[in-house]
C-alpha cells in the first residue's frame, strides 16, 4: 500500500514540513532555457534567479522538483561520471535561510551528518517513522549547522515539532536557501546520507523507493 493511502485510510494527523500559505511552482528542469543564462556557481546570480521569481509572484515560497530531470548538477563533480546523475528524487521548498522545518509525523532520529562537499546536502537529518507495520524515512537536506547540534540518534520527535532550520548558502553547500525533502522506504544501509539525485538508468527503482512526498507538504 502507498504511504499516502495508509495515512488517509487510518485518518492519521500530519503536519506540513514548512509553514506557508501560497507557493510558486519552480521549474529547474533541463528544458528551462532561462537557466542557461544563470551563473549557477555564483551565489548572487543563482539566488536572484530563484527569489526574484518568488517575490514577483507574490507567493510565500517556491516548490518543485520531484522526478525532475535537471542539467544544473553538472556544476558539481559530485554528480558526474560515465552516466551523470540528473533525476531529482525529492521536493525542494525554497525560502529564506532560518525558515523553520517541522516534523510531519512522529518518529525518531535515524541519522544525521554534515555533507560538506560542493553541491551536496550540507547539514542533513534523516528521521525514521512507523505507521502500523510500515516503516519509512524522511530526509531533510540543506539545513543550518545549528540543526544538527545537540542531536542524537534515537531522539524522539513528535508530529509538528520544529526541529531544524534551512541553512545559508555557505552552510547548505552552495545552494540558495531551501529544504530538500525526500521520502524513503528503505535506507539500504545508508546513514547520514541517501542519494537525492539518481542516474536515468536507475530512475524506476529509485522513484519506487522514494515516492512523491507532496502528501507531507500541502
Amino acid at each position: 500500500m502507498r504511504i499516502e493511502e495508509l495515512f488517509k485510510q487510518h485518518d492519521v494527523e500530519t503536519h506540513p514540513v514548512v509553514k506557508f500559505n501560497t507557493a510558486l511552482p519552480l521549474d529547474l528542469g533541463a528544458q528551462n532555457e532561462a537557466l542557461s543564462k544563470v551563473d549557477l556557481n555564483n551565489e548572487a546570480s543563482f539566488d536572484q534567479f530563484i527569489f526574484n521569481q518568488i517575490a514577483s509572484s507574490g507567493k510565500d515560497v517556491g516548490i518543485g522538483g520531484y522526478g525532475e530531470v535537471r542539467s544544473l548538477y553538472s556544476r558539481s563533480e559530485l554528480f558526474e561520471g560515465e552516466e551523470p546523475r540528473t533525476i531529482h528524487l525529492g521536493i525542494d521548498i525554497w525560502s529564506k535561510a532560518g525558515t523553520p522545518v517541522y516534523c510531519p509525523f512522529q518518529g525518531e532520529v535515524h541519522s544525521f551528518a554534515n555533507r560538506n562537499v560542493h553541491g551536496d546536502y550540507g547539514p542533513v537529518i534523516i528521521l525514521r517513522h512507523k505507521l502500523m507495520d510500515l516503516e519509512f524515512h524522511t530526509l531533510y537536506g540543506h539545513l543550518s549547522k545549528s540543526s544538527i547540534e545537540n542531536l542524537s540518534v534515537g531522539q524522539k520527535i513528535s508530529t509538528g515539532d520544529q526541529f531544524a532550520f534551512m541553512g545559508t548558502y555557505e552552510e547548505n553547500f552552495h545552494w540558495p536557501p531551501h529544504l530538500h525533502f525526500q521520502l524513503i522506504r528503505n535506507m539500504q544501509g545508508y546513514k547520514g546520507d541517501y542519494p537525492g539525485v539518481c542516474k536515468s538508468s536507475g530512475k524506476e527503482d529509485y522513484l519506487t523507493n522514494c515516492p512523491d512526498p507532496s502528501f507531507f507538504i500541502y
